[in-house]
């Protein structure tokens, strides 16, 4: 293997990881949480408001994830989750409404006020000390992205990246992804910001740089002009994006049963395909 070569780079990332649905009281003071071991009736689950399932996202929620900003459109990959796992407990559309939050401010103990919140959390160890996350609806995979004219553009499988001239995050699961996997030929070129990773790319000193998938996505679009995700690296995923809950939540197992079901009939992958593949342009990689 090759060493890696430690120059500044840019460690970006979308952290993630969450859970869904949070309501145990069935009350409607807007505060979920205070779960006890009584068995759940997931026929019929309490919710934050009764008759209504409360569900949480980003101010403002981005695409491919919720489509301009309006998750009741049920347009991008976590909107279209949320109704199809709300679906599966037993709501309708119109028996759906949507709360906005901060991102750290959720992952913090105590009562919440939606049933389920999800804006890309990560499922760690760390987290699930003080809240609760259901079963995986989304598995990170590792991305390629760079300009257009990279010779990167036209990787169809791990194979044809063993050539190239790669950049890396230090710190980071992508890091370790290209070190022991794609093994390349030429020492890794490892930063610690977009900034050093950019001028890497404008002085051709690297032809791509390797990430996950929605880090891909976030540096193409928001932070380095230009640049375009050439293709995502089959069976490469990590970083695991859970629905969050407040802490033991008995609501949990229902929302997992749900995920279940929706990963049974086909639709989970359905979502998936649609909206980080096809609406991405972020076509599979093999491995």
């Amino acid at each position: 293997m090759r060493r890696s070569l430690l120059t500044p780079l840019a460690a970006v990332g979308l952290l993630a990881g969450g859970t869904l649905l949070a309501a145990c009281g069935g009350d409607d003071d807007g505060d979920a949480g205070d779960g006890d071991d009584a068995s759940v009736d997931c026929d019929n689950p309490p919710t934050v408001s009764d008759g209504v399932l409360t569900i949480a996202t980003g101010e403002p929620a981005f695409p491919p994830y919720v489509i301009d900003d309006d998750p009741t459109n049920k347009q991008g990959f976590e909107a279209a989750v949320a109704y199809a796992v709300a679906g599966e407990l037993g709501f309708s559309d119109d028996q759906v409404t949507w709360v906005r939050t901060g991102f750290d401010e959720v992952i913090a103990p105590g009562g919440k006020n939606f049933d389920f919140n999800l804006q890309q959390y990560t499922i760690t160890d760390e987290r699930a000390e003080v809240v609760d996350f259901s079963a995986p609806y989304y598995t990170a995979a590792q991305a390629v992205f760079g300009y257009e004219d990279s010779p990167a553009a036209g990787a169809s499988s791990v194979e044809d990246l063993k050539a190239l001239r790669i950049g890396v995050a230090r710190g980071t699961t992508s890091l370790t992804y290209v070190e022991d996997v794609i093994d390349p030929d030429q020492d890794i070129f490892v930063y610690d910001d977009n900034a050093d990773a950019k001028a890497a790319l404008d002085a051709d000193q690297i032809d791509a740089i390797v990430s996950d998938l929605p880090t891909a996505l976030y540096i193409t679009a928001v932070e380095i002009e230009g640049t375009t995700v050439f293709g995502q690296i089959e069976g490469s995923g990590t970083d695991q994006f859970g629905l969050l809950l407040a802490k033991d939540n008995p609501l949990t197992e229902c929302v997992d049963q749900a995920i279940a079901a929706l990963e049974d009939s086909g639709e989970l992958e359905a979502i998936t395909q649609e909206w980080m593949s096809d609406w991405t342009e972020a076509p599979v990689i093999s491995s």
